[in-house]
């Protein structure tokens, strides 16, 4: 049991078992996306009104219902047709027979999967692709899908410098459709697309890629708007179709990668739906003409800041993106003179270390003054344990007299939890760590260290660290519980990427390093002291 006539000393252990479980809990329940899934015991009824029907216009502002389902033509059944493929240094990509990228391969080597083969960003199993057109008009989007596009070209080859642009024409009687595509060696395009009369439709970036789907990062779609607030709707937030308004950026991006429209002149009037699987889908609407450019591709910084600094907004951070941002911009500076992302990582935590040192010296030399007030601090809670409130007066007065703050090690605590998250998802979502080594058996940061080495080796320091850290806890329960915390810690670690352990684990060095010299310090001081006080 807890003994209860100890107020002051529960809350800290309480304070520090929350805190060190506050980025863990807070993180999974508000950052973290949950499986998007549809519940079994749902009515056939709700789903129909929840979710978008097959190659139907979301309900926004449209006359079209979403439950009545339109019926999939014998084109849109069966095997697509390309009529015309994109070849650059960087990509491969197919336009398919209703002129959408049914295909959009990844050559770099850096972006190969597990097995080493690349990767496609329109999975084939991808329920809306990109630069799907559809019509508020059940009439007409019937027709347009099903009749087949044609292309001016079968095939285009991009380079550094030297763009290709590819016309698409559907016809279909009454209304003819032309799209006309500008594509760009590193996977950005331009689409224009212009009707022979005005009909109200809705364009899509597409399904969003699902290459890197986990439960460490959020995926879904995200917005940027006129106030260059971002909006994100993570997979399973939407309930129903609803209008985002204007916005600048529309993105649809899992951990790694991104398929998303811009246009940071005009915007684009975006409506978010979901797909059967409850999934986020992006839509735009027009009348008439609409222009756009566009991406599929990583979510690598240099890529996006060479079509436009904005796009980096498309890379996705949470509440901290305020501190992840600089936090990114910093390593990668790092990154450029050290030119290993592992060494940048420590240097990196070195240099925050430094500027909290501060308050964290001053933390230790406040705990190390509790330890030596322990055999007081027990005295007055013996001799006012039936009186809490003279206990406590007695208390406050000790810690006054002495310069001793029993939270003082709370507050370097708690400056750290929102650059921790910052980081966390910094480490987490830079694509720049995916392949990247470190050293020795490190090859890869993005992913778990396969020997389990840097996890065990962080919790052994937190072991290490709990043993010369000064603690003012006399009650055994209290003790065993944060004796725990290593062992907890280390299970949380074992499956998280191989860049945050790192981090993790070169910053408990410092915090081992620096206790120990402080506990030197403050054991020679307080010896001088001793002798100060014989002599008089």
């Amino acid at each position: 049991m807890v003994n209860s006539s100890n107020p002051s000393q529960q809350k800290r252990v309480i304070l520090a078992v929350v805190l060190s479980f506050l980025f863990f809990i807070v993180y999974g329940e508000f950052f973290v996306s949950k499986p998007a899934h549809i519940e079994q015991n749902i009515s056939q009824e709700a789903n129909e009104s929840l979710v978008l029907t097959q190659n139907q216009a979301p309900s926004i502002n449209t006359q079209a219902s979403l439950n009545s389902q339109s019926p999939a033509s014998a084109l849109e059944s069966a095997s697509k047709k390309t009529i015309a493929n994109i070849q650059s240094e960087h990509f491969k990509a197919s336009i398919d027979e209703l002129g959408r990228i049914s295909s959009f391969v990844l050559k770099d080597s850096k972006y190969q999967n597990e097995a080493k083969e690349a990767i496609d960003l329109i999975a084939k199993d991808a329920q809306v692709l990109p630069l799907e057109l559809r019509f508020n008009d059940a009439r007409i989007n019937a027709l347009a899908f099903s009749t087949s596009y044609t292309s001016d070209k079968d095939e285009i080859l991009v380079s550094e410098n030297s763009p290709a642009t590819l016309t698409l024409t559907q016809n279909l009687g009454e209304l003819s459709i032309e799209k006309i595509l500008t594509f760009y060696a590193k996977g950005n395009y331009t689409i224009e697309v212009k009707l022979s009369k005005n009909a109200q439709y809705f364009i899509t970036p597409g399904s969003r890629p699902s290459e890197i789907i986990d439960s460490y990062t959020v995926h879904g779609a995200l917005f940027l708007d006129k106030e260059d607030t971002i909006h994100t709707f993570e997979d399973g937030d939407v309930k129903e179709d609803e209008s985002v308004g204007l916005v600048y950026l529309a993105s649809g991006f899992d951990r790694y990668y991104t398929s998303l429209f811009y246009n940071f002149n005009e915007g684009l009037n975006a409506v978010i739906s979901k797909d059967k699987a409850g999934n986020s889908l992006i839509f735009v609407s027009s009348n008439n003409e609409f222009k756009s450019g566009a991406y599929i591709g990583a979510k690598e910084h240099s890529i996006l800041e060479s079509i436009d600094k904005r796009l980096i907004n498309a890379i996705e951070y949470g509440w901290f993106t305020f501190i992840a941002k600089p936090v990114f911009w910093f390593l990668n500076y790092l990154h450029s003179y050290l030119g290993n992302w592992g060494w940048a990582i420590v240097v990196l935590v070195l240099v925050i270390r430094l500027v909290l040192f501060p308050l964290t010296y001053k933390s230790m030399i406040s705990m190390n003054k509790l330890k030596d007030l322990a055999p007081k601090m027990k005295e007055i809670r013996e001799r006012y344990k039936g009186d809490p409130q003279k206990m406590n007066t007695h208390m406050m007065e000790l810690y006054k007299k002495h310069g001793a703050n029993p939270f003082a090690g709370c507050l370097p605590i708690l400056l750290q939890i929102p650059i921790f998250f910052a980081i966390y998802r910094v480490l987490l979502n830079a694509i720049e760590l995916k392949a990247a080594p470190w050293a020795l058996w490190i090859h890869d940061l993005s992913v778990m260290d396969p020997y389990f080495i840097l996890p065990i080796f962080m919790g052994a320091t937190m072991f290490l660290q709990q043993l010369i850290t000064p603690m003012a806890i006399q009650d055994p329960t209290q003790a065993k519980i944060m004796k725990f915390l290593p062992i907890i810690f280390t299970f949380f670690f074992i499956t998280f990427p191989a860049g945050l352990t790192l981090y993790w684990c070169t910053n408990n060095l410092c915090s081992l390093l620096q206790q120990w010299v402080v506990n030197k310090l403050f054991a020679k001081e307080h010896h001088k002291n001793k002798e100060v006080e014989q002599i008089q």
